[in-house]
């Protein structure tokens, strides 16, 4: 009788226990009793720099749209890394499985039985019905297996490691789409104002034309001229418009946002001050130990060799503790004659004898995946270092392009105030005028493109080497913000 109600008490603990974590009565200990979450889980994402990602303070689009605001609503608003959030949600109840096999598995029912016995009409035997409970409790632990549930446990959290990695991975990948169009939209606004700035210095020397053909001091050739430069300018100023309203949409695309939300931009700066890169030996470093793809190669590498060990394993012996206890029969029978109890406990080997040659062959499957994971953590390595070279040596190339175009927009500039000052003094000729318009039109392109290549080859090398982080207010304009000795020097 004891034993009845020791089985009655668990079922009822049972039940009372999964309808209050269903309720969320229960603390953390039953949402996740094997400590299978990870931090992050807990904590919430976060990037490079330990930075956390902004979600609950919306972000003011009448306000000029900051880089840092540009990115924290790509990232909340991207369905790749709330795909790849939940795939980390999904892994953890995975690592979970892997470490409840080390735990016994208990059984228990409860049968009301009605049992009736009915005899044929020629038998003087009187037809029998009983009535009553019936109790059945069974534990199942294994308690050896040659490492199958080690390895599972060690590829569950693996896999974990790579699911992990694989959201930094579309962390970083948003942020560079992101910035990247932040920057587009950006330089193509000051390619804009350098186009309408090029218009009115034509249409001011149209003006010029103008009055000095009134007062016979030149000719129509020069008007005539003067207006080709203006009409030019012009076509120029419009091209620029509609690739500005271009990158605007491309922009709110990769920010997530609806095309009717009307955003204002900050003016590309002026100046830039340049910084020097570090050696290149310390970013492929850099990049060799902490790129997310990596990582994420390299966790399902291990992964897949602890698999091997998985599947080598379920073709060996285990070892089982097992124990029931019955009361009035057992499962799916009737109910016994007499009140009974009936309990045993054993050791239980299970020894696969032969299995038609399938079990050599998984193992071959595995150690083909294995091979065939490792080839391609090689090839994800050697790309991204490939790329890491690539962006080191853009920046190179940018950082003294960006030096050369201010001195040449420095020259076509004064260029420009000293042809006008001659031509307004009639010592020069329209020519020469236009020609330095056209120059300092070039060299404004020039300068623009040179900022907006510096800007992109330092993006580049931070998302090459995997440590793009959160931009701070202060060095959003040149692209992402990292501590120091964290990026560049």
């Amino acid at each position: 009788m004891n034993a009845k109600k020791t089985l009655v008490h668990l079922c009822l603990l049972g039940m009372l226990m999964q309808q209050a974590a269903h309720a969320g009565g229960i603390s953390n200990l039953l949402d996740d009793p094997l400590q299978a979450q990870p931090e992050q889980l807990e904590s919430g994402a976060t990037l490079p720099d330990s930075s956390r990602i902004n979600c609950y303070t919306p972000v003011d689009f009448r306000k000029t749209l900051e880089l840092s605001d540009a990115v924290d609503t790509a990232l909340c608003n991207n369905p790749q890394i709330r795909a790849s959030w939940a795939e980390i949600k999904a892994q953890t109840g995975v690592v979970g499985e892997a470490r409840a096999a080390y735990l016994p598995t208990i059984n228990g029912s409860v049968s009301r039985l009605r049992d009736s016995t009915v005899y044929s009409s020629g038998s003087r035997e009187p037809g029998v019905t009983s009535t009553g409970n019936q109790y059945y409790a069974s534990l199942n632990w294994r308690l050896f297996d040659f490492g199958g549930r080690a390895a599972n446990r060690e590829s569950a959290n693996q896999m974990l490691i790579a699911a992990i990695a694989g959201h930094d991975a579309s962390l970083q990948k948003t942020m560079v789409s992101v910035i990247q169009a932040y920057f587009e939209a950006m330089t193509s606004q000051a390619e804009v104002s350098a186009r309408l700035q090029i218009a009115d210095l034509a249409q001011r020397t149209l003006t010029v034309a103008q009055r000095r053909e009134d007062k016979g001091a030149s000719t129509l050739d020069d008007t005539v001229q003067a207006s080709t430069a203006l009409a030019k300018a012009q076509l120029n100023a419009m091209h620029a418009s509609g690739d500005y309203q271009k990158n605007i949409a491309l922009l709110k695309q990769a920010m997530g946002i609806d095309q009717s939300v009307s955003i204002t931009l900050p003016a590309q700066p002026d100046r830039v001050i340049p910084t020097d890169i570090r050696d290149l030996s310390q970013w492929l470093k850099q990049a060799e130990s902490q790129h997310p793809a990596i990582r994420q190669a390299r966790a399902k590498w291990t992964s897949d060799q602890e698999k091997i060990t998985s599947v080598r394993s379920e073709g060996l012996p285990t070892l089982d503790l097992t124990a029931h206890m019955s009361r009035n029969g057992f499962p799916n029978q009737g109910l016994s004659t007499i009140n009974q109890t009936d309990k045993d406990i054993g050791l239980t080997i299970s020894i696969p004898l032969f299995e038609g040659f399938s079990r050599h062959y998984k193992v071959l499957e595995a150690r083909a995946q294995a091979e065939q994971s490792e080839a391609e953590m090689e090839n994800t390595r050697e790309q991204i270092l490939t790329d890491v070279v690539k962006a080191w040596a853009d920046a190179r190339t940018s950082l003294s392009i960006l030096q050369a175009s201010q001195q040449l927009l420095d020259a076509a500039q004064a260029g420009v105030s000293s042809s006008q000052r001659r031509y307004d003094k009639n010592v020069a000729d329209i020519l020469e005028v236009m020609n330095a318009q056209s120059a300092l039109a070039d060299a404004q392109q020039q300068r623009i493109q040179a900022i907006a290549a510096w800007q992109s080859a330092r993006l580049s090398l931070l998302a090459s080497t995997g440590i793009l982080g959160q931009l701070s207010e202060t060095n959003q304009g040149q692209a992402a913000g990292l501590p120091d000795g964290n990026g560049f020097n």
